[in-house]
């Protein structure tokens, strides 16, 4: 199954926040395209991309331990398109 992942659209939001450390956070349905995911976003901005390992349950499960690490912008993706 092809997923529409707007990366164009998170490359232009780490740009514009000028984010220099980008969390994503995949479900684990998603997990498996994390290498090319995180290569694509990299290629394209100056931003560090890191992989949540945890849970995304949802846009309702957000990692809060992030703000300890210095994380400038979370990126949480999913199979259904939140509108």
């Amino acid at each position: 199954m092809n997923y529409d992942l707007e990366l164009e659209r998170a490359v232009n939001a780490i740009n514009r926040q000028k984010a220099r450390l980008v969390c994503v956070q995949l479900p684990d349905g998603l997990k498996p395209l994390a290498k090319e995911i995180i290569d694509k976003l990299e290629s394209k901005t100056k931003s560090k991309i890191m992989l949540w390992q945890g849970s995304c349950f949802g846009a309702c499960d957000i990692p809060f331990q992030l703000e300890n690490l210095g994380v400038d912008l979370l990126i949480q993706f999913g199979h259904s398109e939140l509108e």
